[in-house]
């Protein structure tokens, strides 16, 4: 069985640039431990303290929320395509770094 794990671009540099990797986890926890036995500096972007997933991570899995198909417990199937999406906020007003606030024209 093979899973295609996709790695988006905010998280490459943790990852030497790799951007997809092709591995054979059961469900959601041996993926992770492949991700981190393979990509050490990525381990505190997938995991908390507790070892549970990140708050601010979606995993995705054939573009469905894998919280919708069993969470952790979602036993992989052959083939099944993974997307790991961080939360990625910030950003000023109006898109700007001025610091001013952005002004409408009417």
């Amino acid at each position: 069985m093979t899973v295609t794990v996709q790695i988006p671009t905010a998280l490459r540099r943790h990852t030497s640039g790799t951007d997809r990797i092709t591995c054979s986890p059961t469900n959601l926890n041996e993926l992770f431990t492949t991700l981190d036995e393979k990509f050490p500096d990525l381990k505190p972007h997938l995991r908390d303290e507790a070892g549970q997933i990140r708050r601010f991570l979606n995993v995705y899995v054939n573009e469905e929320d894998i919280r919708f198909l069993g969470g952790p417990t979602y036993a992989f199937q052959d083939g099944d395509e993974v997307l790991l999406v961080p939360s990625i906020a910030g950003g000023a007003p109006g898109g700007k770094k001025s610091g001013r606030p952005c002004l409408r024209s009417s």
